[in-house]
């Protein structure tokens, strides 16, 4: 079984490490997101930063909705986080984007440690 997006994914935690390695931990994630979408315009890399996405309920659409941080490559969710530690209602959150969404695969990023933590969320 092989990875899904596998190669766009690499791209994206490649274009994290370095937002986390020039950075470090401790700033504010819009900083992280600043930073992540100079790093995605010179790396020709094609995203969109806080998406509005509708949540559909029966034959309605809500008037609430949801922004993830960035779509990526069109087919990836990426989420941000710049917190000491992950939390299971992290990936609960990208759960429910994914599903909202109809896409495939989130990206849950964390700036907030001392090295870069992610992880993959496929629905």
């Amino acid at each position: 079984m092989s990875l899904i997006y596998k190669e766009e994914a690499y791209r994206i935690i490649g274009v994290c490490m370095e937002v986390q390695g020039q950075l470090g931990k401790g700033l504010n994630e819009v900083v992280y997101s600043d930073a992540l979408e100079y790093e995605f315009r010179i790396s020709n890399i094609p995203f969109e930063r806080e998406k509005k996405f509708e949540v559909r309920y029966k034959d309605i659409i809500l008037n609430h909705y949801y922004f993830s941080d960035f779509v990526v490559f069109d087919k990836i969710i990426l989420e941000l986080k710049a917190c000491s530690s992950r939390d299971e209602s992290h990936e609960k959150q990208l759960l429910n984007y994914l599903a909202i969404s109809k896409l495939k695969l989130g990206i849950l990023i964390n700036f907030g440690s001392d090295s870069l933590q992610y992880k993959r969320i496929v629905l």
